[in-house]
């Protein structure tokens, strides 16, 4: 197993596939370019065809036959894990996940089973064109027999990091088929948090945890945010920004599992805030946070102040960094929905 001393969520990313392969000799990574010394296009497979060359697979390019072949040897009894380059090309395996991985365990009555995770970086802010900087999870949220995942830069207990124990849990344990999303701006993020912050986990299981995120030492709040993955740090510099120039205090509840959704913890912030603002990086309409604020409003009823959404413009993500940045949330975007929120 690799070093995590640099402690970012790739060095933890890392870690885990490096602990589920030596685990489990059924676990196999299949994907493009992911031999040394390149080791994928991000890097968060380097190292791993040095150490088990026998069980990483390097493929065509040609998405939909890495993830039938991965199916095939999930089938068989085997733990694949799927390396899917940029997350936009997702939609050329969409078919394998919806009418044929995710549906597997039903149609043969529980006889046999899909454990297999596809990974894949989701995103924006690198100025790689609408083609290459989307964030399309939303349109696998709410797929029978799927899990969607999104990894937090949260500290663990051990070296790993929550983002590395999540992902060799989710391989070396699920039954199902999971999409795993990573944030491309996420990677080198820190796993450590300042002492601003307290970071609670508000679940139980390995595949489930919901962190609350308040500032330390901070009254009681007056807003709910709930935002997963990178925009999950941007809502974190928010908060901080508001509580210490506005003294506007809020909680920050992070979901790593965004389908099937688990609303409890969120449920029971609202139920004191009464204000609900989630924040996402893909398209504004039909997105996650519109299912989010649909349930909550529906369980809370008119125990609800006000309820908004934070997401990107819906139009294709512009090549143009400066665009770029017009067209994807902000921390400014956040400060400035929060204030108009409080002050109704």
């Amino acid at each position: 197993m690799q070093s995590t001393n640099s402690q970012t969520v790739l060095a933890s990313l890392n870690a885990g596939l490096h602990l589920a392969l030596s685990q489990d000799p059924c676990v196999f990574l299949i994907g493009e370019d992911l031999l040394d010394p390149y080791g994928g296009a991000f890097k968060v497979s380097r190292g791993l065809s040095t150490a088990f060359p026998e069980r990483v697979i390097t493929s065509p390019i040609s998405e939909a036959s890495i993830t039938g072949i991965a199916a095939g040897m999930a089938l068989r009894g085997l733990r694949p894990v799927v390396e899917i380059m940029f997350g936009d090309f997702v939609l050329l395996i969409a078919d394998q996940i919806v009418n044929h991985l995710s549906k597997f365990r039903y149609m043969y009555a529980d006889q046999l089973n899909c454990p297999m995770v596809i990974r894949t970086p989701m995103g924006g802010r690198r100025g790689y064109g609408p083609t290459h900087s989307q964030t399309l999870e939303k349109h696998f949220l709410g797929v029978p027999g799927l899990r969607v995942v999104a990894p937090f830069n949260a500290p663990d207990s051990d070296s790993i990091g929550s983002p590395g124990r999540l992902l060799s849990n989710l391989i070396l344990n699920t039954c199902d088929p999971v999409l795993f999303i990573e944030n491309k701006l996420q990677y080198l993020l820190p796993l450590e948090l300042s002492s601003i912050w307290k970071i609670k986990n508000e679940s139980d299981g390995n595949f489930n945890p919901f962190y609350r995120i308040v500032i330390n030492g901070a009254p009681n709040a007056v807003l709910t945010m709930t935002a997963y993955g990178y925009m999950a740090h941007l809502a974190m510099e928010a908060q901080h920004f508001l509580a210490f120039e506005d003294e506007i205090f809020t909680d920050l509840l992070v979901p790593t599992q965004l389908s099937p959704i688990e609303l409890s913890p969120l449920i029971t912030s609202v139920q004191k805030t009464g204000r609900l603002l989630t924040i996402e990086e893909g398209g504004y309409t039909l997105g996650w946070g519109a299912e989010v604020v649909a349930r909550i409003v529906t369980t809370i009823g008119k125990g609800i102040i006000c309820a908004e959404r934070i997401a990107a413009a819906d139009h294709p993500v512009p090549a143009s960094l400066i665009l770029e940045d017009a067209a994807l949330p902000s921390v400014t975007d956040i400060v400035k929905m929060v204030r108009r929120m409080v002050e109704k």
